[in-house]
């Protein structure tokens, strides 16, 4: 079990807990008089977790999160459980999910009687080595990502390894795009460890399942058990890359723009496949005499999945602007991709720069008509600069 804090000045203000076991989670609710649960409804019953939760007597409410339900009326939702159950300015809240359940659990207390105490357990690899970390909190309103939400820190996370052997591969993958992108960020050669931690947890699935025909699910499973290990190690050092940052610039004025490393692109890849999913539903509603190749839509993209395409378009926009490299594939982008697939991660980008481009300058980040990009130099070195979205598209032909 690992403690790691993160700082206003010199005083902690928050504390990050990351372990193998659910069983050191009572340790941390311990100080906690009154304590209410926002849970997904989603996610597996964790046996251990629950005696946990009903030996502190704590009141339970459910949710079914998603993107389209991440607003502003879900929040008040919990707020009117809070209120009707008698929660009172002693009250801890504590979010059990991914990062839409700890976004609006989060912006619940942060508004709750003008603010109550909360903590997160995030059940995510995505959560635990980005959302559930940092104070951000919010969210989605008017098709805009998260552009409702306040910054306030929780008074613990607790990261636990042993939750994520019941994520789906997809959901885990997802996850590990983002903890690639951390050690992108800051390396100490955590970012060739995890990728060659992906790799083997990967081959070793598609060896078991295709040569021996195990069941898919199970051995899933049994390979996240038998490298748990490892697994928690790296998340430790990623929550302690992301801390340190948050530390150092908490309301993202500096520093902490370097979180966003790849996610301009991302967030404009999300918003087009979610427009591209909407017209196909709504072609598919409208008439079911439409030849078979009309009747498939994709099935969108997961926000790691996006990501990841984000990292690789990154890495190519850092080779022309840096080197003014225009090959087809750099150097530092064939690095990149290549581990991505041999991952099993998806990071070839469906969409043209010209496509992204008007979504991205309603990035939230814009400022003067100007995108904060943030520009992978090398595995571990990456710097932000500001150039229009006119500008990226030139260096991107």
């Amino acid at each position: 079990m690992e403690h790691i804090n993160i700082y206003s000045g010199k005083k902690a203000i928050s504390r990050i807990v990351t372990s193998d076991s659910i069983k050191g989670l009572g340790a941390c609710l311990e100080p906690f008089r009154s304590i209410f649960a926002v849970i997904d409804k989603n996610i597996p019953v964790n046996v251990q977790l629950m005696e946990i939760l009903k030996a502190k007597n704590v009141r339970i409410k459910y949710i079914v999160p998603s993107e389209e339900d991440k607003t502003l009326e879900t929040v008040m939702n919990i707020c009117s459980w809070l209120l009707e159950n008698g929660a009172d300015r002693d009250t801890m809240i504590l979010a059990v999910g991914g990062g839409i359940t700890t976004d609006m659990a989060g912006f619940a207390a942060c508004i709750y009687k003008r603010g109550v105490r909360f903590g997160y357990v995030p059940t995510t690899l995505l959560s635990q080595v980005d959302a559930a970390i940092g104070g951000k909190t919010g969210v989605n309103f008017e098709k805009y990502k998260n552009i409702l939400g306040i910054i306030r820190q929780p008074a613990f996370t607790y990261i636990c390894s042993q939750l994520l052997e019941s994520l789906p591969k997809r959901d885990f993958l997802s996850g590990a795009a983002e903890l690639l992108k951390t050690f992108m960020i800051e390396d100490n050669g955590n970012y060739q460890k995890a990728a060659d931690l992906f790799f083997d947890i990967q081959s070793e699935f598609h060896l078991e399942v295709m040569m021996y025909g195990k069941d898919e699910k199970t051995q899933w499973r049994e390979l996240l058990k038998k490298h748990r290990k490892t697994l928690t190690g790296l998340i430790a050092a990623a929550a302690s890359i992301k801390a340190g940052v948050v530390s150092r610039d908490q309301f993202e004025k500096g520093e902490r723009r370097k979180l966003n490393l790849g996610h301009t692109f991302a967030h404009a890849i999300e918003t087009l496949a979610q427009r591209e999913n909407q017209r196909g539903l709504c072609a598919q509603n409208e008439s079911s005499t439409l030849p078979a190749e009309e009747q498939h839509f994709p099935s969108g993209v997961t926000h790691g999945e996006a990501v990841a395409m984000g990292l690789v378009l990154a890495a190519r926009l850092a080779d022309r602007y840096y080197r003014n490299d225009r090959n087809e594939t750099t150097a530092l982008e064939s690095k990149i991709s290549n581990d991505f697939w041999d991952c099993d991660i998806p990071c070839y980008c469906p969409y043209s720069i010209e496509e992204m481009a008007e979504t991205m300058k309603k990035d939230k980040k814009a400022e003067g008509g100007k995108v904060h990009f943030v520009l992978p130099k090398s595995i571990g070195e990456v710097e932000t600069v500001e150039l229009t979205v006119e500008e990226v598209c030139r260096l991107m032909k």
